[in-house]
């Protein structure tokens, strides 16, 4: 080969520590090399195969797509070897030379210290390339992209050492050829067979043929299945199989949670594998964050899920769908239009749901781990995803006053609701531990009715679009007014009036007080009947934003509409009878201002003026 001169370049900053990470440190599981390349080496032909459906010249006369991998023993090197769709110079510059931004920080951000984990999230990252300095201490790669001239080709090679080497050659096939030349601690991977366990291990699913050459010597032979998986029987797979392919599919060192297999016919016919991890990525929740299911066509890779392929919220969902229905020079476009693409949609959705329904139904602990996971998700589809909103409705948990764990479905509540209770409970906050300490909670103990407590933030935007659930009303114990009347036996309901009648006569003078002392600070002060040992607390009127919301909102640096909260105070508190009858402004004031302050603390809040809270705490102590 005929070649021009070498360029010298340096690597970007995070190549070069991900390099020093590679050599120096995530040594125990050294073999995800192979791994790694056979992944690349496969996404190669698959977009090779892709692009061909609307150009056949790019196969160049070979369509037998394949991987070959040979090991040489004196020279001491492995080399990986594809005739997929190859790369440009500039590809070559852009893919090896440094890393998307997008990726790098969360890589070294997720990195535990464990170097059989930490070796495992290099796949997850899109960095598997540079595995292959686990094993060499010099990699050279030599490429070129279908459809360009055997003069285009390009030869790379570093030593991992921050530098690498570029240049021009002649290369007549089209795909990339990797080579190894392995460091002395490497010698296991000079073992075929070793080399063999690898590709079993990891790659035998890959549905393009894995090569070496064979045992006697002579030729070459497939070492892999080297068939689509999910186009198969379920009744010729095993459980191994499924894991193993999840696990080459996800680059997750777990196993899946569970899987969901099933071929659809019809109108339209496609299939689908689908996996729920056990737990969840680390770009979930990015704005950017991608599917982690694949469209194929007759087998053939397309793309990576989006919006038009399934919904946002089950991004959580790892697998592949396969259609027999679409046109191999499908486009993003063509998609958003087309029939069987919504009919796979609308199906593959409700699969979902009915396969998390069962789980639910009959293995509440493994539905309970995919819950703490993912359930933030399933909240996410009930705020923007209308048609699916009551069977979402239905697979919610939540923590609740009779059970700290988030395992309270909508239906255990409804089916434990008091006679006479009208609506579902809830309150929202920042933590648990306020949420269940929140004052507005005393007489729904008192009563035993069942609160659920909500406190991520998503729960305010949840509850703002479920507004119901069979029928029940959704009302928060902290907006509007509470009525509690229509539970309990008819005695206790006359107890109750003729108490409540007792405790307002004398508590007129409070109010007025109060309203008086706190001014704009309040909308309203009014007597409450929620309380039945603290002496106030704040709520918001039945169509203001929540105390909660607002904070949340504040802290988002977003801008809150005008909104003052009522304090509602107990009327049978010995406080407020006190300030009942106190005369001295003053100190009409500076109590009004403690008990106001007292409320905002229960909220999970901070007072507006700390120190001047404590102060006057501390003067009441003295006294």
């Amino acid at each position: 080969m005929s070649a021009t001169a070498t360029e010298k370049r340096a690597f970007q900053t995070e190549v070069r520590q991900l390099l020093d990470l590679m050599i120096h440190s995530l040594y125990s599981n050294k073999e995800i090399f192979l791994r790694e390349l056979i992944s690349n080496a496969s996404d190669a032909a698959d977009k090779l195969r892709f692009a061909a459906a609307t150009d056949d010249s790019l196969y160049e006369g070979d369509t037998d797509l394949h991987v070959f991998i040979d090991v040489d023993k004196d020279a001491r090197t492995i080399t990986v070897r594809d005739n997929g769709i190859g790369m440009s110079r500039e590809e070559v510059i852009e893919h090896i030379g440094t890393i998307a931004k997008s990726g790098t920080r969360e890589f070294f951000e997720s990195l535990t210290g464990d170097a059989e984990k930490d070796a495992h999230l290099i796949g997850q990252f899109g960095v598997g390339f540079y595995s292959a300095f686990l094993v060499a201490d010099e990699v050279r790669l030599t490429t070129r992209r279908a459809g360009l001239g055997r003069e285009h080709g390009v030869r790379w090679r570093s030593r991992g050492d921050g530098e690498y080497e570029i240049e021009t050659v002649e290369k007549p096939e089209r795909g990339t050829e990797i080579v190894l030349h392995l460091r002395e601690d490497a010698d296991e991977f000079l073992d075929v067979w070793r080399l063999r366990s690898i590709i079993h291990k990891y790659a035998d699913h890959i549905p393009f043929p894995i090569r070496m050459k064979k045992r006697e010597g002579e030729g070459v032979e497939t070492v892999n299945q080297a068939s689509a998986l999910w186009a198969r029987p379920k009744s010729e797979l095993s459980e191994d199989d499924y894991k193993t392919f999840y696990q080459h599919l996800s680059h997750d060192l777990s196993e899946p949670l569970d899987w969901l297999h099933q071929h659809l016919e019809g109108k339209f016919e496609y299939t689908l594998l689908f996996y729920l991890p056990r737990e969840a990525p680390f770009d979930l929740w990015h704005a950017d964050a991608r599917h982690g299911v694949k469209l194929y066509v007759r087998r053939v890779y397309i793309m990576d899920a989006d919006e038009k392929i399934l919904p946002r919220w089950l991004r959580f969902v790892r697998g592949v769908m396969d259609s027999a229905d679409l046109p191999l020079n499908v486009s993003r476009e063509m998609l958003q239009e087309s029939p069987a693409m919504q009919a796979m949609k609308k199906g593959a959705t409700k699969r979902v749901l009915s396969w998390l329904e069962s789980i639910a139904a009959n293995e509440p602990e493994k539905y309970a781990t995919f819950w703490n996971a993912f359930g933030n998700c399933l909240k996410e589809g009930v705020i923007e995803d209308y048609a699916h909103r009551e069977a979402l409705a239905k697979l919610l948990r939540f923590a609740s006053t009779q059970s700290d764990e988030q395992s309270v479905s909508l239906a255990d509540y409804v089916a434990r609701m008091k006679e006479g209770q009208k609506a579902i409970y809830y309150i929202t906050a920042e933590t648990l531990a306020a949420a269940k300490n929140s004052p507005h909670l005393e007489i729904f103990r008192e009563k035993d009715v069942e609160v659920l407590l909500l406190h991520d933030r998503i729960d305010e935007w949840l509850v703002g679009a479920l507004t119901e659930f069979e029928g029940k009303p959704l009302q928060s114990v902290a907006k509007g007014e509470i009525d509690l009347s229509d539970i309990g036996s008819e005695e206790e309901k006359k107890r109750e009036e003729e108490s409540r009648k007792e405790a307002e006569k004398g508590a007129g003078p409070a109010v007025k007080r109060l309203k008086e002392a706190l001014g704009e600070r309040v909308k309203d002060v009014r007597i409450t009947h929620r309380l039945t040992t603290s002496p106030a607390c704040l709520v918001s009127d039945a169509f203001d934003i929540s105390n909660n919301m607002e904070r949340i909102l504040k802290q988002l640096g977003q801008q809150t509409p005008e909104h003052k909260p009522i304090l509602e105070v107990n009327p049978g508190h010995p406080l407020v009878k006190k300030l009942a009858h106190m005369r001295d402004k003053e100190k009409i004031h500076e109590l009004a201002l403690v008990l106001f302050d007292q409320a905002v603390l229960a909220e999970g809040a901070l007072p507006e003026d700390p120190a001047g809270f404590v102060r006057r705490v501390n003067a009441l102590l003295a006294k």
